[in-house]
């Protein structure tokens, strides 16, 4: 009886493991696979009917079909999904997890050079937020065009209205709809299948293009010309980084699970659909997705296509939220406000400030390019690059982390290189018709981050300037020539090695101590997550004075009163909370051409100071509680 009952108890656990597998499946194919999934409507119309366009030939048919397929394989099941997955840092990924994940603990000229690739890889795909809501719904609703002339005056005003109401509901949460995006997403996959199944099965003879024969042929019957349309087929691996971005919230056996079961089948059937249809008939190249379906179905693939984009920008731009708090814990950028729109999902945020310049930068690239086909060129190329930054920082995991052989290690890379720079070379000849637009809020994006990280050290350094050594205000705190005034003072500082300077000016012009003293640092890690019982540090210094030290993973916000009362709650000190002051400095920057910053970056890094998000807010401190003394710094 105890031997059945232990059997059934495995087979209970089995068939749990698998519900959660295929519920966290299902939720990735909404989240994670949205983008890749709205490649379809565009990408093969690039192909054939683009500023690029090649004609469209029974050869040039199966040569982009077998490229299209090859690099389905080659970049997203086996770089991202058999190896970059493997890179998480502690159950997380994206490009600057990656990025904490293989950096040096030494300084020096490599942490330099990987911090900046880093950096350059995460601005970049700022870029593609902006962009990929507008192409994708763009190229949606372009679809009541195949139906009637009548609405190509109104696709622009329609594309700009849905995208509004998308950046406005961003303030609800995604955790509203979270549950909707799989289902909706599932049926659209099987959706696109379908059409794709009907065609083949009236011109089989498309399957023969999974033959790698195919796009070798190709390339060496177009040369120059074949490498251009390198970058229009990169269209169909563009949601790379995003899985890669999201195993922090499903981990990486669901991701693999969903695409190489469902995602990948689905896909190629419907670029195989299109390449059938267009062996039937060369003039549907203008639009070969819609033109798949019958008149019939027209106006409900519309509706369910965008659908579909939606979803796709919701992860985009959800993406670019959790991006922005990453930088900020890391140190990268300024304080922005953050409104965590779920009591239980860590990773559902929403930050106005950056919602609104995504909004305003995707409706100002739709009025600018105004066709789907137009932001195809400017597509691609800032993905392309973080792509190929994300292979380099993948060769100091395998190597240096994972301590796979140099040999083993550098042929990996190689063989991503290689796939990688080819996309990155054809991408880069797009930069004159639009490629610009992303580069240039990439270069941007890495200029703001290096000059606030700069100012920031630089501050810290003028900071200590006008502070004291610890053990010279513990001699005056155990003196009896400073009067002292009950209650507790907690003061916040971000070098806990020196007195903060907002206890230097209160000992300086108001001549007091406080009975107790708690000097408040908070470190974040490198770590993305951390355990409660890793997380407060506490050294006693002398009486009733501590310094005590907050360490927070760089996924996880910072929360002063929920810290105070936990720390109440679990260390023998007594301290009223109703009765502690926290005690804030606030810097006056004023310029100065002496301290080692040029003239334009202490004017940015001075408009950036002013725009960030107050530390009383940021990080929760009681506001009722709070004292902050000022003090002039020279920048």
């Amino acid at each position: 009886m105890q031997e059945n009952t232990e059997i059934d108890n495995i087979h209970e656990k089995n068939g749990s493991s698998k519900k959660k597998l295929l519920y966290l499946s299902l939720l990735a194919i909404g989240i994670v696979y949205g983008d890749i999934g709205t490649s379809p409507l565009y990408s093969i119309r690039e192909c054939f009917s683009g500023p690029h366009s090649i004609p469209t030939t029974p050869d040039n048919i199966f040569g982009i079909l077998s490229m299209v397929f090859w690099s389905l394989i080659f970049v997203i099941s086996i770089k991202y999904l058999l190896i970059i997955l493997k890179a998480d840092h502690n159950g997380e990924g994206g490009i600057l997890a990656l990025m904490e994940f293989v950096r040096p603990k030494k300084k020096g000229l490599r942490l330099v050079i990987i911090s900046t690739m880093g950096i350059f890889g995460a601005a970049l795909l700022y870029g593609d937020g902006v962009i990929t809501p507008a192409i994708s719904v763009l190229s949606a609703v372009e679809g009541l065009t195949i139906a009637t002339p009548f609405f190509t005056p109104f696709v622009i005003p329609i594309t700009i209205i849905i995208l509004v109401g998308l950046f406005i509901f961003q303030r609800k949460g995604t955790s509203l709809v979270g549950s909707v995006f799989g289902p909706v997403t599932v049926a659209w996959f099987l959706m696109i299948a379908a059409l794709g199944v009907a065609v083949i099965i009236r011109k089989p003879e498309i399957l023969m293009s999974l033959s790698p024969y195919y796009a070798v042929h190709f390339f060496m019957t177009h040369g120059a010309h074949g490498f251009i349309i390198l970058g229009v087929v990169f269209l169909v691996v563009t949601g790379g980084e995003a899985l890669y971005a999201d195993i922090g919230h499903f981990g990486k056996a669901p991701i693999r699970f969903a695409w190489f079961t469902f995602v990948l089948p689905c896909l190629v059937l419907n670029y195989l659909g299109q390449g059938a249809l267009l062996l039937e008939n060369p003039a549907l190249a203008s639009n070969p997705f819609y033109l798949m379906a019958p008149a019939w179905a027209l106006y409900p693939l519309v509706i369910m296509a965008t659908q579909a984009t939606i979803i796709a920008s919701q992860a985009i731009i959800s993406g670019a939220f959790s991006l922005t708090f990453q930088a900020v814990q890391l140190g990268y950028l300024p304080r922005f406000v953050v409104k965590h729109t779920s009591g239980e999902e860590r990773g559902q945020i929403y930050l106005p400030q950056i919602n609104n310049m995504l909004m305003v930068g995707t409706i100002a690239v739709v009025l600018g390019f105004r066709t789907s086909s137009n932001l195809a060129s400017a597509y691609g190329l800032a993905v392309t690059m973080t792509m190929t930054i994300t292979s380099l920082l993948a060769f100091i995991a395998m190597h240096r982390i994972w301590k796979w052989s140099l040999f083993i290690s550098a042929s990996i890379t190689a063989l991503f290189l290689t796939i990688d720079l080819s996309f990155l070379g054809s991408n880069l000849t797009k930069i004159a018709s639009g490629g610009w637009f992303p580069l240039m809020v990439g270069i941007g994006g890495l200029l703001m981050m290096t000059t606030w990280k700069n100012g920031r050290r630089l501050l810290a350094v003028q900071l200590a300037k006008i502070s004291l050594p610890i053990s010279t205000i513990i001699d005056d705190f155990n003196s009896k020539k400073f009067h002292k005034v009950p209650g507790t003072a907690v003061f916040l500082t971000g070098n806990p090695e020196l007195t903060p300077p907002a206890l230097v000016q209160n000992l300086k012009h108001n001549k007091v101590f406080h009975e107790q003293i708690i000097i408040l640092s908070i470190n974040i890690l490198q770590t993305p997550h951390l355990n409660f019982e890793k997380r407060i540090s506490l050294e006693k210094l002398t009486d009733h004075f501590y310094r005590l030290t907050a360490h927070y993973g760089f996924m996880e916000r910072v929360d002063v009163t929920k810290l105070m009362n936990n720390f109440k709650r679990s260390r023998h000190i007594e301290i009223d909370l109703n009765e502690t002051s926290y005690i804030l400095g606030r810097e006056t920057l004023i310029p100065d051409n002496k301290v080692g910053m040029n003239i334009w970056q202490e004017k940015l890094f001075l408009f950036m100071s002013r725009n960030s998000q107050n530390a009383t807010t940021y990080f929760n401190v009681p506001p009722k509680h709070v004292f902050e003394i000022g003090s002039q710094v020279l920048i």
